[in-house]
Order: C-alpha cells, then structure tokens, then sequence
C-alpha cells in the first residue's frame, strides 16, 4: 500500500495537525490486516490548506526506506512551494513503481489527484489497482480520473484512526481479506485487542483525577466568604462527575478517540442519576460495543462520517438509557452503602479505623491495590461531598510521611548523592501532593526507614479519625487543609505524620553515619 496525500484543509482539525498520529494509525491497521505500508508521500502544513500559500511552512513525510519496515519521517522542511516540488519528485517515482506492480492499491488522505499526486493517481487507473480515502474535493477529483476507490467518504467527523479503519476495511473487504481492527493498546500493531481487556478500573479513576481535584480546589475557595457563590459551582461539578468517568472509561475501552468519548458523554449524561458508579457502568457498556459497531457500519459499506456517527449515538445512547431506566436505583444504592460503611467503621472507633487505614495504606500502594481500590474509594467519597476519609489518610499517612522522610534524608543524608535525589522528592511531595515513591529507596533500603513509614502512617491515620478529617491528596501541602472538614485537625494529622516520619528517618541516618564513621 502506497499512502498519498497532506494536512488537508478541513482534516487539519481532524488529526491532519498530528502526522505521526494519523500515519502511524493507518500503519497499525494495515498491520492488523496483514498489508505492508510500501510508501508514503505526506504533505504537512502549519496552517489549513484552505488558507496557505506558497510561502507557508510545510514538511514532507515519508518512508525511511522501501521495505515497509522504515519509520516514518519529515524527509524535507521548508516553504510549501519547495515541498511541493519535491513530491512531485517523488510522485513520479511511485508512479514508476506503480507501473512495475510493486503497489497493489493507495490510501488517498486529503490527496491532490490534479497535481501533487497526479502521476501516481493516473498510474493506479492504467493499473487498475483499487484505492480507498478521505476527503471530499480530492475524493471526486480522483474518481473522475478513473480510480477505482472501493471505500470513500469525507472528513468530518472522523479521526486518525477511523479513518484509518475506514481505509483498510474497504481494502479487505474489496480483495476478501479477514480484518479486525487494531484497537487499544496492543503491544503488536497486528495483533487486536479485545475491548473487555481495556477495561481498568485503575486506569479509569486515574484518568479522572483532574475532575476531582477540580472539585477539591472549588469547595476550598467557596470557603472564602466573598466567593461564597461559587458553592453553585461545586454542586454543579458533583453533578457532572459521573460524565465525566464514563468518557473516559468509553474513550478508553473503545479505543477510538473522539468517537468513545462522545459515546461515554452520552451515556454519562443518561447516567447521572447512578452516582459516579453508574457513570462507570455507562461509559464502560458504552466502550465495549463502539469498535463492533464501526466495523459493521463500514462492512455496510457506510462512509467514514456516517460510521462515526451512528457509532458514537448508538453505543453512547443504548447503554445510558439501560441505566436511566433499569441500573441507577442500583448503582447509586452501592454507592451509598459504601460510603455508609466507611461512615459507620469511623464512628465506631475513630481512632482505630484511622490508624489501620493508615498502616494499610503503604503496603497497598507498594502492592498496587491503592489505585484499584483506595482510590476509587476516595473518588466515590469525593463524587457526594467533594471530601474524603481515605483522601485525609492518603495526605497525611503517604504523601506527609513520605515528605518526612525525603526532608531528614535532605539534612542529613547517609551519602552526598541522596540530598539531590530526596529534594526533588520532598519538593513534589509538599507541592504537589503526590509521588510518594520518592521515598521507596530509602525505606527499601533500610528495614529501620519503612518501619518508621509505617509507625509514623499509622498515628498520623489516628489522628484523622479522632479529629474526624477528611480531605484529599493530589494538592499542595498547603492547600489540603482549606478542603478538609476540620481545617486544625487536618493540620495536626499532617504535621504529625511528617514529624514522626522525618524524626524516626533522621535518628536512623544518624546512627547509621556514625556506625560508618566507628567502622573508617
């Protein structure tokens, strides 16, 4: 396969803006069908084709080499008007080799049948070779030059890589080749993934973080009795929440960009009535069904715009009216009971469910269960009140112990090296309110360290629970507090799960320099 074309004009908007992207998924997909990406001729602007001129900057992108296995490249900068003339160039030469059947079809992208590309159009017509593209002056240009375009449609609506299965579904079907698209994550561009393996909890909550940090920082600022009003933008957020997780859980398992993010919007807003589960649950049944549905489209021989379209309504649609209808009164039900729990198991011993929390939460993190269950639990907590118990213990039993540690191994580091690596450390933790892995290789490095992690969470935890606390992580230090229930109490905890942390890593640094120093 042979790939022609540019940046286009309204395609520019469409991921002609990204030729590493839009070239890299056709790549992927003509993989997944078994062909072999043979050229490309690629003409990138900086500016929509509808408006450049000779003088704009442009670059042409093509294969390092002939064998279909070089990387795809910028082979040449400069005005339009020169790259034009180096694709001409180089049009001739696939043409030659179009001519010898070294290519059995192209891809037209944005193309330019009457110039550009037009001695490698005119060799596919002598040849007979079939095509498939987008774009849709160039598509009737090269269909009245003879091309026998077996797939053709538009641009709007689509994206880099519908697109890209567009093309390569109208090639398959045309010479009765078995094609799955490649979608997701898939380490080999040939191998599909089924969507119901891009289904990730963790990936889905971290992926919505910033909607409940955002959430965080407006409840903080509604404190401020002159900005009191924007309590209205807080119940605002909490409502739009569970839309927020279904396009990204969509996006995400469907694994076709623009089109699953506007199925799981869809879903998300029909499932708002769910709580933030039944938004997980909409986005997810909206992913699972989107990569199925375009392929059928396309196999009924759908234009690309079309197929897009009808994808994004109907895997949006269907799945959030099953909520609406039949799966919110559940998922809001299991949301509810959660937080009951975790209400309950604070009220019933304040200071024993905040200190196990807070042991806990450590070997959790380093196991990899924070982010598959403690983190969606400070998100469900957050999606109702903006607020969180397990929030409070993340700040103050990870991120301020973890800043104990980083700081003492700052002042009094057992070798010069480790000031450097525990600053930046220290620096993000207090800043920043996250990576607390900055801390793993001292407490990984000595036994005496992680028991002082741990010592230090585990009272810092106890304090939460006996002053009732309950905030956040993922914001500065000194910001944390302004989003906490007990503002003095919050402070307490942090400064007590710092304190012992940087105290007991200190005392351990200490003695193990002057045990170096007896052994000199």
């Amino acid at each position: 396969m042979a790939v022609l074309g540019s940046s286009g004009g309204n395609l520019r908007s469409h991921g002609g803006d990204d030729p590493v992207k839009l070239l890299g998924d056709i790549r992927k997909q003509l993989g997944a069908a078994g062909f072999e990406l043979a050229e490309v001729q690629f003409v990138a602007a900086d500016t929509s084709m509808d408006g450049a001129s000779e003088r704009s900057k442009a670059a042409l992108w093509a294969l390092a080499d002939e064998t279909g296995t070089g990387t795809i490249t910028q082979i040449a900068t400069g005005a339009l008007a020169e790259i034009n003339d180096i694709a001409r160039e180089r049009d001739a030469q696939l043409a030659a080799r179009i001519a010898a059947g070294q290519v059995d079809a192209l891809i037209l992208v944005s193309a330019d049948p009457s110039d550009t590309n037009n001695k490698a159009v005119l060799a596919a017509v002598e040849a007979g070779i079939p095509a498939a593209g987008t774009g849709g002056t160039s598509i009737a240009t090269a269909q009245q030059l003879g091309l026998n375009l077996v797939s053709a449609s538009g641009t709007t609506g689509t994206t880099s890589t519908t697109r890209a299965v567009a093309y390569v579904s109208g090639l398959a079907r045309h010479w009765g080749v078995k094609y799955r698209p490649a979608l997701g994550s898939a380490v080999s561009s040939s191998v599909d993934e089924p969507a119901w393996k891009r289904i990730s909890i963790r990936g889905i909550m971290v992926g919505s973080i910033p909607a409940f940090i955002t959430l965080a920082l407006i409840l903080a600022v509604s404190k401020i009795p002159v900005l009191s009003g924007l309590s209205e933008v807080f119940d605002l957020l909490i409502g739009a929440l569970p839309i927020v997780v279904a396009a990204v859980a969509a996006r995400r398992i469907s694994g076709l960009d623009e089109v699953g993010l506007v199925a799981g919007a869809i879903a998300g807003i029909l499932s708002q009535p769910g709580g933030i589960l039944g938004g997980l649950v909409g986005g997810i049944l909206a992913g699972l069904p989107a990569s199925w549905l375009i392929k059928l489209f396309l196999g009924w021989r759908f234009p690309a715009t079309t197929a897009n379209i009808f994808t994004g309504a109907i895997a949006g649609a269907l799945p959030g009216l099953l909520v609406f209808y039949l799966l919110a009164p559940f998922t809001n039900w299991l949301g509810e009971s959660v937080q009951e729990v975790i209400s309950w198991a604070v009220a019933f011993s304040p200071l024993l469910a905040g200190a196990i929390a807070g042991i806990v939460i450590w070997p959790a993190i380093i196991g990899g269960v924070y982010h598959a269950v403690i983190l969606p639990l400070v998100l469900l907590e957050m999606s109702e009140k903006g607020h969180s118990f397990f929030g409070a213990i993340d700040m103050v039993s990870l991120v301020m112990v973890s800043f104990g540690i980083t700081l003492a191994n700052v002042l009094a580091p057992r070798t010069s090296g480790e000031r450097a690596l525990a600053g930046s450390g220290a620096a993000v933790n207090f800043f920043f309110g996250t990576f607390v892995e900055a801390s793993y290789p001292f407490m990984f490095g000595d036994k005496r360290v992680f028991g002082v992690a741990l010592g230090a969470a585990a009272v810092g935890g106890a304090v939460v629970g006996l002053v009732g606390a309950e905030a956040t992580a993922y914001l500065p230090a000194v910001v944390a507090p302004f989003v906490a229930t007990a503002p003095g109490g919050m402070v307490l905890a942090m400064l007590t799960g710092a304190g012992l942390a940087f105290v007991g890593t200190l005392l351990v640094n200490l003695a193990a320099r002057k045990k170096a120093r007896a052994a000199l």
